[in-house]
């Protein structure tokens, strides 16, 4: 029995990401076997176990593998980072990992460990076991050549990001990068945040190979940099592997909740509704929410808003899902009653695959996470790029960001652009046309399926 093992890091968007790369090695190469290493995360919120109890029962081909519950040395509260907290817990359940592959190994032939780029300690229980190592890369070629750019830039370079904002990096297969712009934990190169993340670039080229979530026409400069060795400039770089788009389907339209929206949906005209959905992080403060129901409310557009709580101030609750939100109290006086005949502002979450999906929908504006762009791509959905966290402004490359807060004003604009302008016509012109290129990577013939069985040759070579 052949075995490819798949370990994502803790999260449900990680976890979601192993989950469909499974789903699409069994469809295509059904004779493999999928197993799965989980983490109990402590900010875990216990909807992981009900999504792998979904997952067993309608796709038992994968198999979950639950490594034992292995505490952090502190308190959860007392790390100052997500990134932090991933780092020490990974580092500290590669005991576990190991015991795991030989349990699974004592079964089944390994052929490859897939890891997620915070998985990187787990490169060297793989080197121990004689397992070749794949990273599975969730976000775009661009955040991928940014990654393995960074080694370069960390040699080339003696002083913080934080401390040359205004100086543009050159890095292979992008245009010119502000400083200003490099995700926050690369910011300060003291910081434990930064060593983390020198960490995991500096080991990722050691891999047997990358996987990407992406397909060639969407990215072809930041691919053929990443291939042509431009981003690892010490050595070699491993073969990657172009496999996307990949879109997480599960979950049909939510429930009651879901059903809402796409009820609203259905009594809307086609392409008239403006999406608005940040994420699962993707938190504002209620000033920032004011000033987007401000410009929601001037633009006249029709609008489906996904609106939550803001970040909590007590620390020890960080890491922890937020409550519903109060939109009474967080929304402008009147907002809802003066914008009910074109508006529907939902608490905390929309089934967005569905949301973007339906006919109604004709613009998103997006917290740019990798996951939402290739969603709204491969449903031909035009975008306004607003991103957060994590290496979100990479992936919006064509779009300003002044940080702070964004006024109303600038709110009104982008949308009424999109929605109404010759620009927004044009961006719609290219999404369509992004849409059927996306569709053919993944048909038979495509180029995403040629580099899927591309790498299923390389495993079985083991």
């Amino acid at each position: 029995m052949k075995n490819v093992v798949l370990y994502p890091s803790p999260g449900m968007g990680h976890l979601i990401s192993m989950v469909e790369l499974g789903k699409l090695i069994l469809k295509h190469h059904p004779s493999l076997c999928i197993t799965i290493l989980t983490i109990t995360a402590p900010f875990d919120t216990g909807a992981t176990g009900s999504y792998i109890s979904t997952v067993s029962s309608t796709t038992p081909s994968i198999n979950f593998h639950h490594l034992p519950i292995t505490p952090l040395p502190q308190d959860p509260s007392s790390y100052p980072t997500f990134e932090t907290i991933s780092y020490e817990l990974l580092t500290i359940h590669n005991p576990n990992v190991h015991q795991a592959l030989r349990a699974i190994s004592g079964n089944s032939n390994v052929l490859a460990l897939v890891i997620d780029f915070f998985c990187t300690p787990a490169l060297t229980v793989a080197e121990q076991l004689n397992i070749p190592a794949y990273y599975f890369f969730t976000s775009s070629s661009a955040g991928l050549a940014l990654f393995l750019y960074i080694p370069t830039l960390h040699r080339n370079n003696a002083q913080s990001f934080k401390d040359i904002m205004n100086t543009f990096l050159q890095i292979p297969g992008l245009p010119p990068i502000p400083s200003a712009d490099m995700p926050a934990p690369l910011m300060d190169r003291t910081s434990k945040e930064y060593e983390s993340f020198l960490y995991y670039t500096t080991h990722a080229p050691k891999s047997a190979g990358i996987i990407v979530n992406t397909f060639e026409s969407l990215e072809p400069k930041a691919l053929k940099a990443v291939r042509d060795g431009l981003c690892v400039t010490d050595g070699p770089t491993p073969p990657v592997f172009s496999i996307g788009p990949l879109i997480a389907t599960h979950g049909g339209d939510g429930g009651e909740h879901g059903k809402k929206c796409l009820k609203w949906l259905d009594s809307q005209s086609k392409r008239s509704v403006v999406f608005l959905c940040f994420g699962s992080m993707g938190f504002f403060s209620e000033e920032q929410l004011k000033e987007i129901a401000v410009g929601l409310e001037r633009s006249g557009q029709r609008f489906l808003w996904v609106v939550r709580s803001p970040p909590s101030k007590d620390q020890s609750r960080r890491f922890s899902a937020p409550p519903d939100p109060d939109l009474g109290s967080l929304l402008p006086d009147g907002f809802l009653e003066r914008t009910q005949e074109r508006g529907l502002v939902v608490k905390s979450w929309a089934p967005q695959v569905a949301v973007l999906s339906h006919i109604s929908v004709g613009g998103f504006v997006t917290h740019c996470g990798w996951n939402s762009v290739l969603e709204a791509v491969s449903s031909g959905v035009p975008m306004v790029g607003w991103p957060l966290y994590a290496e979100q402004r990479f992936n919006k490359v064509a779009l300003e960001s002044e940080g702070g807060l964004v006024t109303a004003i600038e709110v009104e604009k982008r949308v009424k652009e999109l929605m109404e302008t010759e620009k927004g016509f044009s961006i719609r012109s290219r999404i369509t046309a992004l849409k059927e290129e996306a569709r053919a990577a993944i048909s038979d013939g495509g180029s995403s399926l040629a580099e899927l069985d591309k790498l299923i040759k390389f495993w079985r070579k083991k």
